[in-house]
């Protein structure tokens, strides 16, 4: 079963085991619409898979429901341009195409699990992070504001740190504006209040988001450098379960930490990645600046690699992979014995 979703309207396409067509069916994106599409599928015969476009946005609440209902949900990427060139763009199509991935293993990525404690912390980070970004415009404009204003007004503010500038900015009161300086300061208590209203608001999200990260994965939080904002940082990336990830260089890909061949005739040489999550490798460059300044063994493999010829740079993109080796492991759940995996039983059906 291949899904193409949309905000409103959904397509499937079903397909049999020899991708033979079975039918089509549009629902609403409403749990009666989700249920009607599990029902519309049971109907034509087991359903092996469901591939579904779009699960980390509009397909986001149909995986969820299925997964929930017991369902294999596989992530299956839009079709290539080449692909669409040779047979047009329409939703049933991008249905089959996506059932067809399936169905050849092409799609094979489970979809990241959105009902949990790593969905919790995704959910509370994206205000955080909302929030940091306009407290930083805030104090941007209000730094720019006393650049023009008054020379009075200037004078006496211009000396102060942040939190004193704030603080004294956030109390001028309310009065009549008769002078641009009345106004100035109307500006500047505006933007000092929003600015401190914002810094509050950021700082009860990430005591929220510790507690999330705490208790879903301590062993995160006792790795050296590692803080609850990077620490979420990794779950999210990695996502609920990140058995989805085959391994470790997965991992170190998708956080961009993995060297890209860049070879051509007797060249062989590696460049940097630029692609991967890039808050995910920011957030690894983050732990591995604070090895460099406090950890012991980072410093030494510094002065080491240092008196090989690297450069700082060089060391820092092995560092990055090493560190990526290290948080996935802590991510991995601990693998059960072979003695305690019980049988496997393939299932048949349609797609």
């Amino acid at each position: 079963m291949g899904v193409d979703t949309h905000r409103d309207v959904p397509v499937a396409v079903a397909l049999d085991g020899l991708g033979g067509r079975l039918g089509e069916l549009g629902v609403p994106t409403t749990r009666a619409g989700y249920r009607a599409l599990e029902t519309w599928a049971a109907g034509l015969g087991e359903v092996a898979a469901y591939g579904v476009e779009g699960t980390g946005c509009y397909g986001a609440g149909l995986a969820r429901f299925l997964a929930q209902r017991g369902h294999r949900v596989v992530e299956v990427n839009r079709p290539d341009r080449a692909t669409r060139r040779r047979r047009g763009k329409s939703d049933p199509i991008d249905a089959e195409m996506a059932a067809r991935a399936v169905l050849g293993g092409v799609a094979q990525v489970v979809p990241k699990d959105t009902a949990g404690s790593t969905e919790m912390v995704r959910l509370l980070k994206l205000p955080r992070d909302s929030a940091v970004r306009a407290r930083t415009s805030a104090l941007n404009q209000l730094k720019a504001l006393l650049v023009t204003a008054p020379a009075a007004l200037r004078e006496s503010l211009g000396e102060l740190a942040t939190p004193a500038l704030l603080a004294r900015c956030a109390g001028f009161r309310r009065g009549d504006l008769d002078s641009p300086t009345d106004a100035a300061k109307q500006a500047l208590r505006s933007l000092a209040r929003r600015a401190l209203a914002l810094t509050a608001e950021a700082a009860e999200l990430e005591r929220q988001i510790e507690r999330l990260v705490a208790s879903s994965a301590p062993a995160l939080l006792d790795a050296y450098g590692v803080g609850p904002l990077s620490a979420a940082t990794f779950l999210v990336t990695a996502g609920a379960h990140p058995d989805r990830l085959r391994s470790e260089a997965a991992f170190a890909a998708l956080a961009g930490a993995s060297p890209v061949p860049a070879s051509s005739g007797r060249t062989t040489r590696h460049r940097l990645n630029r692609g991967g999550d890039r808050q995910a490798n920011a957030a690894l460059h983050r732990v591995v600046v604070v090895r460099l300044r406090w950890h012991p063994p980072t410093r030494d493999y510094l002065a080491r690699r240092t008196t090989e010829g690297k450069s700082k740079p060089e060391i820092m993109r092995c560092l990055k992979r090493y560190l990526a080796r290290e948080i996935f492991g802590l991510l991995r759940p601990p693998r059960p014995s072979p003695g305690a995996l019980g049988p496997c039983a393939g299932a048949a059906g349609h797609l």
